[in-house]
C-alpha cells in the first residue's frame, strides 16, 4: 500500500458516509467491483488518472464507471471527487482499507484454506466453524489447491496460521533428526 494515509482517510470518509446512509455493504460492492476492473484492465486507471486528458473527461469516465458497476449515487459522487483531487491512484488501496474497516465494524475476519487437494463445502463449512470458534469472529473463507504440500491443510486468519501441512511436518522431522546428532 503506497498511498496508505490517502487511503486512510478517504476510507474513513466513505465508511462515515456509509455507516450513516446504511450502505456499507453496497459501497464495499461498488469498490472491489472498480479494484477488479482497474486491475484487469490498466487503461481504466489511465483514463481515471492521465493528467493529459481534461478534468470534465476524466469525470466522465468516472462517471459512466459508476453506472457500468451499478454504484449507488453516493459512491458516483465519491468517484468524481477522487478524480477532481487527483487521488484515483489510491483507489484500490482505499477499497482495502474500506473493506477492512467493513470487516471490523462487523466482527469479520477474512481467512484463507491452502489444502493439498480440492475440499467440499462440507469440510469447508466445518473448517470455517473451527475458525470462528478459535478467533470469536465471523469468518470469511477463501481455499486454495497447492500440492506442494503433500496433504494436510494450512489455514490462515489475520496473524494467526495454522500449519498442518505434512511438508512442515517432514521438516519438523527433519530438523529433530539433525538436532540430535
Amino acid at each position: 500500500m503506497k498511498n496508505t494515509i490517502v487511503a486512510k482517510r478517504y476510507a474513513k470518509a466513505l465508511f462515515a458516509v456509509g455507516r450513516e446512509e446504511n450502505g456499507l455493504e453496497a459501497y464495499g460492492q461498488a469498490l472491489a467491483a472498480l479494484s477488479g476492473l482497474i486491475a484487469g484492465q490498466p487503461e481504466v486507471m489511465d483514463a481515471l488518472s492521465n493528467p493529459h486528458y481534461p478534468l470534465d473527461v476524466r469525470e466522465k469516465v468516472a462517471e459512466q464507471l459508476g453506472k457500468a458497476i451499478a454504484a449507488p449515487p453516493v459512491m458516483v459522487n465519491f468517484l468524481r471527487l477522487v478524480v477532481q483531487k487527483r487521488r484515483a491512484e489510491a483507489l484500490p488501496d482505499i477499497a482495502e482499507v474500506f473493506q477492512a474497516m467493513v470487516d471490523a465494524d462487523s466482527n469479520t475476519s477474512r481467512g484463507s484454506v491452502v489444502t493439498a487437494v480440492e475440499i467440499d463445502d462440507a469440510l469447508k463449512t466445518k473448517i470455517q466453524e473451527k475458525l470462528e470458534k478459535i478467533t470469536g469472529k465471523k469468518i470469511i473463507l477463501a481455499t486454495r489447491v497447492d500440492p506442494s504440500i503433500i496433504g494436510g491443510l494450512i489455514a490462515k486468519v489475520g496473524d494467526l496460521v495454522l500449519d498442518g501441512s505434512i511438508k512442515s511436518q517432514i521438516a519438523g522431522l527433519k530438523e529433530s533428526i539433525k538436532g540430535s546428532e
